[in-house]
């Protein structure tokens, strides 16, 4: 067996310090969402998700894909929303066996409500706190690694075949 690969000093600052600062910044973020909208971190992203979608719409199985969920995680996230008017589900009409979401006023209201201090948290929080130039080159470190882990991670597994 081979000795694992420590990480150094450095290496080791950076990980914790990514871990604890996504951390404390999820919090900031969840608190003004709920304060400002009454919706979580995951619904805040199906709406903005769903308002940068033509038409104000996407397919449930590609929202979860750019989302880095469950079909199911997202199918009971849409639920809540759709009781709480936010947004509907219709029948994709290119594809009857696919399911849209689609934002709905209410939605766009809560976007409108929360996104000035959601807005304000992210730059207070993280943004400004880093130089331009910083902000640029973590912008680069995240495109690397968020497409390194998209080809390396299976975010979804397959549907099982349930006909045998």
């Amino acid at each position: 067996m081979t000795e694992p690969r420590w990480l150094n000093e450095t290496e080791m600052r950076a990980w914790t310090g990514f871990l604890e600062t996504s951390s404390l910044l999820a919090k900031l973020v969840d608190a003004q969402l709920r304060d400002a909208g009454s919706v979580t971190q995951v619904q805040y992203e199906i709406l903005t998700r769903l308002h940068e979608s033509p038409g104000h719409r996407s397919r449930m199985t590609e929202l979860a894909q750019a989302m880095i969920c469950s079909r199911s995680g997202l199918t009971y996230q849409v639920a809540q929303m759709e009781k709480a008017g936010l947004l509907r589900r219709e029948t994709d009409p290119d594809d009857e066996r696919g399911v849209l979401a689609v934002l709905a006023p209410a939605g766009l209201r809560v976007l409108d409500r929360t996104a000035p201090g959601h807005l304000d948290v992210v730059r207070k929080g993280f943004v400004d706190v880093l130089t331009p130039r910083e902000v640029a080159q973590l912008a680069a470190i995240m495109d690397r690694t968020r497409a390194h882990l998209r080809d390396v991670v299976a975010v979804h597994p397959p549907r099982r075949n349930l006909r045998g």
